[in-house]
């Protein structure tokens, strides 16, 4: 149990209680699992998130680069045996092997955490193959964003400003500097986005998140249309990488593989108006950058802005205040004088006392399980080996089709209001009837189906699931379905419900213990108890 002080962090007192445990596996991995559960119980919380802190990262495989524009004979081949070139068109012009390969770690890998908060970032730092379509390129940008999780915010937003990924998204990429003769101006897009969606927010904050307002009570907004033109113009001059065996151009055409490039003649050197400076003229374009990331680093919005996201997206989507303020003091100084420290960010999001306890009685606590959330957690439930294939597919029918979301505003806004309620909801807005049946639908074929390997993915292995946990429950129905509860649920499924799905089990004949398990286990993953996780 804990003991909660008038601090940020829970007090901790051994032995850890498992439904806190189970709690803190579903806000920090991809799911639980009785391996993770037993594992987090003998260490606890806090030693638990340490040690996945400290763990090695798992990588993307690293997707040769391939022409921007698909080659004649770079197509798919449907003849039988498949070989690792069969598919050249979907393989490498489509994003289906790295959203496989997402699926593959998020069940499987060992540094859950990183790979729980990668995703996170992937929806904050939004690039999409809607535009980016080439696997290589994508998998370079995601890799970021995996091997900069627990760092510091200010190398994170460093290393995205200067992937080509990004610039080829929101035009970044050959930005140039004005020019009155052709009427040249430089492209306002990436930042307007960096300030409007990756930082800082349209207005000014407290640190709790909450609304700085003026003297006649109007929120105060937190750049102008000044500042975005002048980081339009600190965002001048910078260009593709050059491509393997090419020579270099003044202006590179489309390339992705490793950081853009300077070219100083298309750079501007005026003195550019930022948030809280006017940067002077004649700077280096390394300093002009610099500057230009610590004055939005260095924002007193971003601590809030950036910390609720993540709170919403690992923990609940109502925060109160007093949770994001602690958490966003953390941002603004982890205790040794470091601003931006990730990894001090997210201990405190996971260790706050707002996320970690035995129950939680606010009707507003918790998350909708998103799709590609709820697609893993099930997986990783019945210790699933699975290629990735059919877990890909699944997510795309509920309207998550991972890296790919239909705008820079991510899949869902983080301002996203549940219909009829004044509550904050942001993964409701993927919510409708088309995507609760899908959902209905993906844990029928995980439980009732054999998935077997697709034999157009060379090296496929399909997915195959573990019923040895649940199986010799299944002559005792109520205590199957408490073990469910205890693993999906953290014990919070109602006695109602208990009830219920105890009643489906005994109609299955008592010989038939697989289907018994299978019957119970959709039955409680079907529920609308588990699709909100409290």
């Amino acid at each position: 149990m804990l003991v909660p002080l008038s601090s940020a962090f829970a007090v901790f007192i051994n032995p850890p209680v498992e439904s806190d445990i189970v709690r803190l596996l579903e806000q920090a991995t991809f799911g639980p699992n009785d391996a993770s559960i037993a594992h987090a119980m003998s260490i606890g919380a806090p030693d638990w998130v340490d040690e996945q802190l400290a763990m090695p990262v798992t990588k993307y495989t690293a997707f040769t680069p391939v022409p921007t524009t698909r080659p004649a004979t770079c197509v798919d081949d449907h003849t039988l045996p498949v070989t690792p070139t069969s598919y050249c068109n979907r393989d490498n012009y489509s994003l289906f092997q790295l959203q496989r390969e997402f699926y593959r770690n998020a069940v499987s890998a060992p540094d859950q955490l990183r790979q729980r908060v990668a995703f996170a970032w992937s929806q904050i730092f939004v690039t999409s193959g809607v535009t980016i379509s080439l696997a290589y390129a994508m998998e370079q940008y995601q890799q970021i964003l995996v091997d900069q999780a627990f760092g510091n915010f200010r190398d994170l937003l460093t290393q995205v400003t200067l992937s080509p990924t990004m610039g080829r998204y929101l035009n970044m990429a050959n930005n140039l500097k004005p020019n009155p003769t052709t009427g040249v101006q430089p492209n306002e897009n990436y930042a307007r986005e960096v300030m409007q969606l990756f930082s800082i927010g349209t207005l000014e904050l407290n640190l709790d998140g909450s609304l700085i307002l003026d003297n006649y009570g109007n929120p105060i907004p937190t750049y102008s249309q000044d500042v975005v033109e002048g980081y339009a113009h600190v965002f001048t001059g910078w260009t593709y990488p050059v491509a393997a065996g090419a020579a270099e151009r003044n202006l590179n055409p489309v390339y992705y593989d490793g950081p853009m490039e300077q070219r100083s003649q298309y750079h501007d050197y005026s003195s550019k108006e930022l948030i809280d400076e006017t940067a002077p003229a004649n700077l280096t374009m390394s300093a002009d950058l610099a500057n230009g990331i610590d004055d939005i680093f260095n924002h007193p919005n971003v601590g809030p802005f950036i910390s609720k996201q993540l709170i919403q997206k690992l923990v609940t989507s109502n925060p109160s205040p007093a949770y994001v303020a602690r958490v966003a003091s953390v941002f603004n100084n982890n205790g040794a004088g470091v601003r931006g420290d990730m990894k001090a960010v997210i201990r405190a999001i996971l260790l706050d006392l707002e996320a970690r306890g035995i129950t939680k009685s606010p009707n507003s606590y918790g998350r909708l399980r998103e799709p590609a959330q709820f697609v893993a957690a099930l997986a990783r439930a019945l210790n699933a080996s699975t290629d990735g294939v059919f877990l890909r597919a699944q997510a795309n029918a509920m309207s998550q089709p991972v890296f790919q979301a239909p705008s820079v505003f991510n899949f869902y806004p983080p301002d996203y209001i549940v219909p009829g309620t004044t509550i904050l909801g942001p993964e409701f807005a993927l919510q409708n009837t088309s995507s609760a049946f899908s959902r209905i639908n993906y844990a029928n074929s995980l439980v009732f189906s054999a998935i077997n390997p697709d034999q157009t993915v060379y090296g496929a292995t399909g997915t195959q699931l573990d019923w040895s946990a649940l199986t010799p429950l299944a002559s005792n129905p109520a205590g199957l379905v408490d073990k469910l509860n205890r693993l999906l649920l953290h014990g919070t499924m109602s006695t109602a419900a208990q009830n219920a799905v105890i009643t489906a089990v005994n109609a299955v004949a008592a010989t038939d213990s697989l289907t018994r398990a299978k019957t119970a286990f959709y039955l409680v993953a079907t529920s609308s108890q588990y699709q909100v996780e409290r």
